[in-house]
Order: structure tokens, then C-alpha cells, then sequence
């Protein structure tokens, strides 16, 4: 009789199982039927908004439904993130991923959520470079000259960046734990009054978002000394990368999508193929490499690979460097 009731149970587990999934399906297939919200963590007119909209717009036209930006600023991108962590798993809401998510996981003691737990991946859109660029004045005219003019003026030399735990401040705070230079860091509140002081000559060198800084350089304004990502940068083809010096740096912001843990696996792989349809269109990939964007298509469990490895990268970092935020 035991074994009969346990042969019965098991069917029946089967069979809600099967129910379930069937159900995700079709909610999948009729999926959006009212607007989404993209939840950004940042003032409205950065990068990370522009692509957030660029994308919003795309999914609104593919799948019939407005996908709405909603700006939520604060705590370094924490509050959006929060947000996000605790809003229903249906797929309407949705969070812009970007590299504070990845280093504020071990740079701030006290969150009220775990960001690889909490949020499930959906799609990575673009990496885009960071650009280590010095004031003219500054001698050096490679990532060489640059090494050896720092170890001959130790803690004379000023590192700016747009705020702590930014990943300008970061890409320069991996730069000197991988070349054992001693820099002084100068955080601003934001790119624009860091590029004023760096272009005075108050600070000598910062890794900034190259769509900030790739006018002054052209202009000859500031000197590229290197892009920090893996390949060098289509914007700067004469540019070499940071690891053509220092094998093994890299570092770039990145764009993508995420949704609150749970959230139906069908609904995912339909934001999914969405996007990667987007990055396939020569229009959208117009827009995207007018912010220095290099596209990186993927299925979510590439993107969730990938945070995963910048999570344990910058966590490394944020440790070397002493950081942290209560």
C-alpha cells in the first residue's frame, strides 16, 4: 500500500511539474502583454541610461509593448539594484547590469541583497573600453615611459577617478596592484569635474569610459596611453591595450540585462534572443559603437559565467586596495 501511495505521489509531482512548465510556456508566448520597467541605477543622460534606452526601445518595437526606463539613483547603484531584487519574477521588471554590480558585492559591507543570487542574467549587450589617458605635460608617451616616470617620482603622481568604487577607479586601482606602482587616488564626483581637473594638469592620469574622454584625445587635449580591454579599441585603432605591457590586465565597463531571481525561464530566453537579435542589426550597432561599444552576444548562462569572473576579479581588487563602504 506504501509503495502504491509513493508511485502515486510521484506521478502526481510529475505531472504539476509538466503543468508548470507548460504554464511558463504560455505566459512566455503571450509575453509582454503590459509595459516593463528597465530599472537603472543611475541619473538619466550617462551611458548606462543611453543604452538602457537604446535597448528599451528595440524591445518595445520587437515585442509590442513599452519598455519603460525608470531612473533610480543612489548608493552607487545599490538602490536600483534593491529594487529590482524584490519586485515580482514575471518578467516586467527588469535591472541594467553594469560594473557596479559586480564590484559593490565586496565593496560595500552591508547589502540588503546578493547580487548573483538575487538576479538571474538575461543578456549581455556591450563592453566598452576604459581609455588610460594622461595629461600632456606628462612625459611619458607609453604605458612603459608611464611605469618607469612613476617609479622614479613615487607618491608624486595623482590617480583620478569619478568616484570610489567606480570602475575608472577600479581599472586604475588593478593597474597599480598589478604593476606595484604607488599612485594617489583622487576621487570626483563624476567624470565631468575629473576631466576639468585632468585636462588643468591637477592630476596626472586617469582610466576613464572612453565615450567621455575620446573627444579631448582626438583634439590632442589628452594622450591615450592605452584601452584596457583585451582588443584594442575600433575608436582608437592606434591605441595599444594595457596587456600589450602588463600581460594579463584587463578591464572595460559592460551593459546587460538582468531580471529578479525566478523569473521564467522561457520569459528569459524571449528577452534573450531579443537583444542578440538587436546586436545582429547594423542600425542598433551604429548607436552602440557610438558610445565605444563592442558588442558581446551570448545566452544568459554566458552572461552569468561572466559575472561570476568579474565578481571574483574585482573582489580581488577591492581587497588589495583596502576598500570599503559601510
Amino acid at each position: 500500500m506504501h509503495l502504491k501511495t509513493s508511485i502515486v505521489l510521484r506521478l502526481v509531482a510529475a505531472l504539476l511539474c509538466v503543468s508548470s512548465l507548460a504554464a511558463a510556456t504560455a505566459r512566455a508566448a503571450d509575453y509582454p502583454t503590459r509595459p516593463v520597467h528597465i530599472i537603472v541605477g543611475y541619473p538619466a543622460g550617462g551611458s548606462t541610461d543611453i543604452v538602457a534606452r537604446i535597448i528599451g526601445a528595440w524591445l518595445s518595437q520587437r515585442l509590442g509593448q513599452q519598455f519603460i526606463v525608470e531612473n533610480k539613483p543612489g548608493a552607487g547603484n545599490n538602490i536600483g539594484t534593491e529594487q529590482v531584487t524584490k519586485a515580482a519574477p514575471d518578467g516586467y521588471t527588469m535591472l541594467l547590469i553594469n560594473p557596479a554590480n559586480a564590484i559593490n558585492t565586496s565593496l560595500y559591507k552591508h547589502l540588503n541583497f546578493v547580487f548573483l543570487r538575487d538576479i538571474d542574467p538575461v543578456a549581455n549587450v556591450i563592453q566598452v573600453p576604459n581609455v588610460m589617458e594622461v595629461n600632456p605635460k606628462v612625459p611619458a608617451k607609453t604605458v612603459a615611459e608611464f611605469i618607469a616616470y612613476v617609479k622614479a617620482n613615487p607618491d608624486k603622481i595623482n590617480i583620478a577617478s569619478s568616484g570610489n568604487g567606480t570602475s575608472i577607479h577600479l581599472s586604475g586601482e588593478l593597474f597599480k596592484m598589478m604593476t606595484g606602482l604607488k599612485m594617489t587616488h583622487v576621487p570626483y564626483k563624476g567624470s565631468a569635474p575629473m576631466l576639468t581637473d585632468l585636462l588643468a594638469g591637477q592630476v596626472q592620469v586617469t582610466f576613464d569610459n572612453l565615450p567621455s574622454s575620446i573627444g579631448h584625445i582626438k583634439a590632442g587635449k589628452l594622450r591615450a596611453l592605452a584601452v584596457t580591454t583585451a582588443k584594442r579599441s575600433p575608436e582608437l585603432p592606434d591605441v595599444p591595450t594595457v596587456a600589450e605591457t602588463v600581460p594579463g590586465y584587463e578591464a572595460s565597463a559592460f551593459f546587460g540585462f538582468g531580471v529578479p531571481h525566478g523569473t521564467p525561464k522561457p520569459i528569459v530566453d524571449k528577452l534573450n534572443a531579443e537583444i542578440n537579435a538587436a546586436l545582429k542589426d547594423p542600425a542598433m550597432l551604429k548607436k552602440l559603437a557610438d558610445l565605444g561599444g563592442i558588442p558581446a552576444p551570448g545566452t544568459a548562462d554566458d552572461f552569468k559565467t561572466f559575472l561570476a569572473n568579474e565578481t571574483a576579479k574585482w573582489e580581488k581588487v577591492v581587497h588589495a586596495a583596502n576598500l570599503s563602504i559601510n
